[in-house]
């Protein structure tokens, strides 16, 4: 079974046992289990069967659970302008929440 699903602003195509980092969860501990609601598009492959959500699909729910939360490698911002003296330096990192697939319900 496939879904695609929605979370921090960002689609996400998924199948059970796929681990992937999203958009950071606040108040998830590791080891949670979490369901997301917001499931837009489902495919069973032993039915051949897709159901499309308008635009999410009722009683669909995909369930996950939380193995880490951490931060992404560093990105550096650095602005130059040539012969003026302008130079700025700067970093991000941005949170993410590592998540596995557990099991998707609906069809």
């Amino acid at each position: 079974m496939i879904a695609v699903i929605k979370t921090g602003g960002k689609q996400y195509l998924v199948s059970p046992g796929d681990k992937l980092n999203i958009e950071k969860l606040k108040g998830e501990e590791v080891d949670k289990v979490i369901d997301f609601k917001e499931v837009l598009l489902l495919h069973d492959e032993k039915k051949n069967k897709t159901v499309i959500g308008t635009p999410f699909i009722e009683k669909a729910e995909v369930t996950a659970k939380v193995i880490e939360q951490g931060k992404a490698i560093k990105i550096v911002i650095f602005k130059y302008k040539a012969k003026k003296r302008y130079q700025k330096k700067k970093g991000h990192r941005q949170p993410f929440t590592k998540i596995e697939i557990i099991d998707i319900k609906g069809i």
